[in-house]
């Protein structure tokens, strides 16, 4: 019964929300942090939230409340992580999937506020995308990344892409590392289902880029997620498989190709 009435507020409330959404873009309405464009992914998540009967509860939120732009790198393991982090962050974009745009009305409207999408596929374009998602930051808009690329099967750490640590120096924007535990039992990967609980969503230290070149990529990762790992053992007894080493790991020169885990 919950994860039918999930789904139907799912299905009513993207289409709702996301027609206040495009309604504004047509209108030419403003963007920023107290628009539209901010407030309608905020209603869509805890009108999705509390049909699922979720509650997010958010450690260290305040030392991120002064409005500067910043990296947020989050752990994925949930479809529910998506309106967890909406509840908890304050306006910013995420950088998602290419295949999230092909969603009927819903990749459209992501894109109005603020959805960035990455073609894994193509990394010339996903180059583009991410240089034009750091001239967003470097202007004060923040955005959500999940490193791991796709959700996991449980809660610890898999090896990071790349790409959103060459964003975050190209951008000089602090990194935020996110812990997202809960989701799972809300809402399982491989499973289609949705139960009431409680999501915590941990906000850690951030980690500056200031001075930082793409030399330095390999290493803000390694820092970021060795604080994640850190908080998920600390706090929920979460053990994470060291990330592996890979080919051209300690190179300092950037080469004319991407590496293999960019993406």
């Amino acid at each position: 019964m919950r994860t039918a009435f999930t789904t139907l507020a799912l299905l009513a409330g993207t289409v709702l929300f996301g027609t206040v959404t495009l309604l504004a873009e047509l209108l030419g309405r403003p963007h920023g942090p107290d628009s539209i464009f901010a407030k309608t992914p905020r209603w869509w998540a805890s009108w999705l939230l509390g049909a699922a009967g979720v509650k997010v509860v958010v450690h260290g939120r305040d030392g991120h409340a002064d409005g500067a732009p910043r990296v947020f790198i989050a752990n994925h393991v949930s479809w529910f992580d998506i309106p967890a982090m909406i509840a908890a962050l304050p306006h910013y974009g995420f950088v998602a999937k290419r295949e999230l745009e092909r969603v009927p009305f819903f990749g459209r409207a992501a894109r109005a506020v603020g959805v960035i999408y990455i073609d894994r596929e193509n990394r010339k374009a996903a180059f583009s995308a991410y240089e034009d998602a750091a001239a967003k930051i470097r202007a004060g808009q923040s955005v959500l990344v999940y490193p791991e690329g796709t959700r996991g099967d449980d809660y610890a750490l898999r090896p990071f892409k790349k790409g959103p640590f060459v964003l975050a120096i190209g951008s000089g924007a602090p990194v935020v590392p996110v812990v997202i535990y809960g989701t799972i039992e809300v809402n399982p990967r491989r499973e289609f289902r949705a139960s009431p609980g409680t999501v915590h969503v941990h906000l850690l230290e951030p980690v500056p880029t200031a001075g930082l070149t793409y030399a330095d990529r390999n290493g803000l990762a390694d820092r970021v997620r060795e604080r994640m790992a850190e908080c998920l053992h600390t706090h929920y007894g979460v053990t994470s498989a060291p990330e592996p080493v890979r080919a051209g790991r300690n190179s300092s020169l950037r080469t004319s190709e991407p590496e293999p885990d960019f993406l």
